[in-house]
């Protein structure tokens, strides 16, 4: 649970490096919030969305994740020993987003790579 809101506390880091887990988990939060947004302004109806208050909170809920959502998309692909620039190969119709999707479920490099250590670095393995 803790991996989950990592990027809202490295909210604008564009430098280290992302575990997968870290990487998935802040993506799960992030399609949470915007269901429960979308439920609570009627998006899932667009003959009966509302633009009031709840319009403009979930407006600025998700205008905040924008940030740290690009940030741990860099730093993941950092793990991966690439640069931050490959995440504008989604905006490639199809092909950009499966591309870049391939890359982020990549597993890391293991050690050290010119991006920053190893997140995984120290941690135990799990025992079955």
């Amino acid at each position: 649970m803790n991996l989950m809101f990592e990027p809202l506390r490295k909210y604008a880091t564009f430098t280290g490096r992302a575990r997968r887990m870290e990487y998935w988990l802040f993506w799960l939060f992030t399609v949470v919030v915007e269901i429960i947004g979308s439920a609570l302004t009627g998006g899932f109806n667009p003959m009966a969305m509302t633009f009031g208050m709840g319009f403009t909170i979930y407006c600025l809920a998700m205008l905040a994740l924008l940030v740290p959502s690009i940030a741990v998309g860099v730093r993941r692909l950092h793990d991966t020993n690439r640069s931050g620039w490959w995440l504008l190969i989604a905006f490639i119709p199809i092909i950009g987003a499966l591309v870049l999707l391939v890359f982020l479920l990549l597993p890391g490099t293991v050690g050290p790579n010119p991006y920053g250590e190893d997140p995984k670095a120290g941690l135990e393995p799990v025992a079955a």
